[in-house]
């Protein structure tokens, strides 16, 4: 009888087969960790360029709405002066009731201060009066002390 091949091969193909295995497992896992890092930079990349169009578009209408701002205010301002013209069209004894509405006022206010300077000049010429009187009264009585001490 001759001996039989067995199926089982040598110790050095099968550590030879088990390397070349572990060899490609790694190899493959290296290249899906590379594909990996390349989608996260692609995907990265797209995002940052999709922030900055965002920050972009942002800047250009921020830049539209200041500028329909501006516009908007210098309108307000021509309607405001064009309002205050159709005003003196509409009504242009007004401004000269108000003028003379203005002018009463002031008059009325200067008289009553006038009044009031008056009162004041009559109560310091009253208390003026007084004050003589009563210096005078002083005086006569140190004029009778004087000649009562006298001999």
């Amino acid at each position: 009888m001759q001996p039989t091949e067995t199926s089982q091969p040598a110790p050095s193909d099968q550590g030879r087969r088990l390397k070349d295995q572990l060899s490609e497992s790694m190899s493959f896992s290296s290249q899906m960790k590379k594909e990996d890092d390349e989608l996260s930079m692609k995907a990265l990349s797209a995002f940052k360029a999709k922030e900055e169009e965002i920050e972009k578009k942002k800047m250009e209408i921020r830049e539209r709405v200041q500028a329909q701002l501006g516009r908007v205010e210098d309108e307000s301002k021509r309607l405001a002066m064009i309002r205050e013209e159709l005003e003196g069209f509409a009504d242009p004894m007004r401004k000269e009731v108000t003028m003379e509405t203005e002018y009463k006022d002031a008059l009325e206010a200067f008289n009553e201060k006038n009044k009031e300077k008056v009162e004041l000049i009559t109560k310091l010429q009253e208390l003026e009066g007084e004050s003589e009187k009563f210096r005078f009264k002083k005086l006569e009585e140190l004029s009778k002390n004087i000649d009562l001490t006298k001999p």
